[in-house]
């Protein structure tokens, strides 16, 4: 079964196997150890002034639980993770909802989805696919300095 398609709203809550972490704000789930990901991270936190994503290695122990409950790989990262009001939104969806709630001009990516969304889905997923070969892999986990970490769950 593929869960990301038939999971419930706060589903994690349920599954003795997430801790409980605090979901108040929406939470962005990205690879720590991909440049393309940390940049996409740090470009949140530039871009998002009232503080409204919180952002998750997906190398912490929570973010590795995360990845499992959705029956994603939790060693090859192959999708952020958009956790909102409970819901899990992945791939090109996840992407386009991020930058939407950045504001404009950047939410006006949402008309991307005129693009049917196996489309949008494949196009992420070749730039998922290639991202270290095209942007390059860090050997330490990105990891928030001080004046961020109230950005990071964990």
């Amino acid at each position: 079964m593929d869960v990301r398609h038939n999971s419930e709203p706060y589903s994690y809550r349920h599954d003795p196997a997430v801790p409980d972490f605090v979901d108040d704000h929406p939470i962005i789930i990205f690879d720590g150890h991909c440049v393309l990901c940390s940049k996409w991270a740090q470009f949140v936190i530039r871009h998002d002034p009232d503080k409204k994503f919180k952002l998750l290695a997906a190398q912490s122990p929570l973010g590795h639980a995360l990845y499992e409950h959705y029956g994603l790989d939790p060693v090859d990262y192959q999708t952020n993770i958009l956790i909102a009001d409970g819901m899990a939104w992945f791939e090109s969806e996840s992407s386009i909802r991020m930058l939407e709630g950045l504001g404009a001009p950047w939410s006006w990516i949402a008309a991307t989805r005129v693009l049917p969304r196996p489309l949008r889905d494949r196009l992420y997923a070749l730039v998922a696919r290639n991202r270290f070969r095209l942007f390059g892999r860090r050997d330490i986990c990105f990891a928030p300095t001080a004046n961020i970490k109230d950005r990071f769950l964990v």
